[in-house]
């Protein structure tokens, strides 16, 4: 009988490209394929080696803490992992699957086990060179397949390997299928579920990173400028949210997401924008309420400001002057390295102490997407690394004020990098109520 350890197959030779040109339509070599010249002249954006290099020797030192010989590090399409560490070691991001991977050894190459074969494949090889040279297809999703199969070529069966999260926020890790294949395989393995490791390598950024974050800061002004030519009476919120993803795409960044929705000013029943903008048509005299957030390259920056079609009411002019500015400013002077975050929830009494309210959150940090440290109305969730701010973190101020009946809010944030001396706001838009033409 053939023991479980034994039924993974060994990575199948690729044909050479002198016979591979000529039998594109056989299913097994096309999905198989590596070394064309499919690609070759495709320019992407790249990090430099030592940047690469940084990366991989931070996430090594994390795993000789934990004595690991070895992680499988996922990243996913959604919001919470947006990529995640597989992004951040490979320079890829990846929608056709829950997650890709990366194995990596405490020594050795690395490995990108990527959803599909084929061209997919080859473009992707190109596409992460500057980071690695090893690139698998999962042959059809079967990734721990192929994870086994890495792992037994470094001899590291009988290994300790981490795992770290797909979905940081809500501590989802790979699928149970796939989960059940690595340990039926490797009977001899000690498996280690991390906790926060991403989070933790990316709470400060290098340079090369917040280059990024400016580039996404300035894709999240285009998508507002967006928004306040295309906002006009007619045309629908779902048509608004196109205007912003347009500016996002055009500018060479993603769509993390878009938050938009619309309410009379007159009659405002509306704190915080939707994230199902609807086919609701705008009319002179409402207001836009979103947040939105774009990546550039898996780093991403956010921003939120109030449009109004048409002139502000009186009540709407005087709510943003009396509360939501003076309040989002106060906030602001406390983003600065040194300083508690503490001290930006302290600035947050602002909006009960003027006889107005707010959303729960007030502030929250980015890594490659929402993270930590978080400031609400009547509390701090810090880790222990970012209780004090450092310069490289990067914070989104964003209050979201109402007025105390709760029928009126005014989400405004911007994206801010703590810089040596200071703050940087990333987010060209200007700090006023923007009013779009009739």
């Amino acid at each position: 009988m053939t023991s479980p350890a034994q039924t993974v197959p060994v990575r199948p030779a690729a044909a050479p490209w002198s016979e591979l040109r000529h039998k594109l339509d056989e299913d097994r070599l096309f999905n198989n394929m590596r070394g064309t010249p499919y690609y070759h002249d495709a320019r992407y954006e790249q990090f430099s080696a030592q940047e690469y290099a940084r990366r991989y020797a931070a996430l090594r030192a994390k795993m000789r803490e934990q004595r690991l010989d070895c992680a499988i590090v996922p990243g996913g399409p959604h919001h919470w992992s947006f990529g995640g560490g597989m992004l951040w070691l490979t320079g890829h991001w990846e929608w056709h699957a829950i997650a890709n991977y990366v194995v990596v050894p405490l020594e050795g190459e690395p490995t990108l086990i990527y959803s599909m074969g084929g061209t997919h494949a080859e473009a992707v090889r190109r596409e992460t060179a500057a980071a690695l040279s090893d690139v698998r297809s999962s042959r059809g999703g079967r990734f721990a397949e192929v994870m086994v199969e890495r792992i037994r070529e470094l001899g590291l069966e009988s290994g300790r390997i981490g795992l770290l999260e797909v979905d940081p926020r809500f501590g989802d890790y790979l699928p149970v299928n796939q989960f059940e294949v690595l340990t039926r395989s490797l009977p001899q393995a000690q498996w280690v579920f991390t906790r926060g490791w991403m989070h933790e390598l990316l709470a400060v950024h290098s340079e090369e990173e917040l280059d990024c974050i400016r580039v996404a800061g300035r894709l999240c002004a285009r998508a507002m400028e967006a928004l306040v030519q295309r906002a006009r009476p007619g045309v629908t919120e779902a048509q608004l949210r196109a205007a912003a993803a347009h500016a996002m795409l055009e500018g060479g960044g993603d769509v993390d997401f878009i938050i938009l929705s619309s309410t009379p000013m007159a009659e405002p029943a509306l704190i915080f924008g939707s994230p199902r903008p609807s086919g609701r048509v705008l009319c002179e005299g409402d207001m836009i309420l979103m947040e939105l957030a774009a990546g550039y390259r898996g780093y991403t920056a956010q921003i939120g400001s109030p449009i109004c079609v048409g002139k502000p009411t009186a009540a709407v002019q005087r709510f943003w002057d009396d509360i939501a500015l003076p309040g989002f400013e106060r906030i602001v002077a406390e983003v600065a390295p040194g300083r508690p975050v503490e001290a930006m929830r302290s600035a947050g009494r602002f909006f009960r102490e003027n006889g107005a309210q707010s959303r729960p959150i007030h502030v929250h940090g980015i890594d490659l997407i929402s993270s930590g440290p978080h400031v609400f109305a009547d509390r701090v969730d810090v880790e222990t690394f970012t209780e004090v701010l450092r310069p490289g973190m990067v914070l989104v101020v964003e209050p979201n004020p109402c007025t105390a009946d709760g029928s009126l809010g005014m989400f405004f944030g911007h994206t801010f990098i703590v810089t040596p001396t200071g703050r940087e706001c990333v987010t060209p838009f200007p700090w006023k109520l923007a009013v779009a033409g009739s």
